[in-house]
């Protein structure tokens, strides 16, 4: 599981924060040509809009990859002040099976439906809306294995230099 975990920080977790910070980048600068285009050229451009949500949803869901595999999700930290050590190990493996739960959950669906809009297109940029459905299984699927990782893992090896 070390070994697993090492590779993973070091290679696909690395490669989904690269991913999430050219879409974001991407979504930037798509506004500013909408601004440009639409106010100094005077005709604003179709594409932008729909890119710009669509970069922004994967950057969601590529997001929550990185926050589950470092253990920044969404904590129960004011029971925890009040309990000692063993009832506070059962709040934390039971909040971590209630999110494994809703991931595995979200990712079934999100996987439904992608396949049922796999023929629709986004308008302005004439490619499968499903490529935009396919963040919430894909990131779902990401985030439930990094949250297993960082539940049973050895956590002393996380790199906390992911963004770099």
């Amino acid at each position: 599981m070390k070994k697993l975990s090492y590779f993973l920080d070091q290679s696909l977790f690395k490669l989904i924060s690269f991913i999430a910070q050219l879409l974001l980048w991407s979504a930037f600068f798509a506004g500013i040509y909408q601004v440009f285009a639409r106010f100094v050229l005077q005709e604003p451009a179709a594409w932008t809009e729909p890119w710009t949500r669509s970069a922004i949803i994967w950057i969601v869901f590529l997001g929550i990859i990185l926050a589950f595999r470092r253990g920044e999700m969404l904590k129960v930290d004011v029971i925890n002040t009040f309990l000692s050590d063993a009832p506070r190990r059962w709040v934390r493996h039971f909040a971590n099976t209630i999110c494994a739960l809703f991931l595995g959950l979200l990712a079934w669906i999100g996987g439904n439906m992608t396949y049922r809009v796999r023929f629709q297109t986004i308008a302005g940029l004439d490619f499968p809306i499903s490529w935009i459905y396919a963040a919430i299984p894909i990131g779902c699927t990401l985030a439930l294995i990094a949250l297993l990782i960082h539940w049973f893992g050895d956590n002393s090896q996380i790199d906390t230099n992911i963004q770099e």
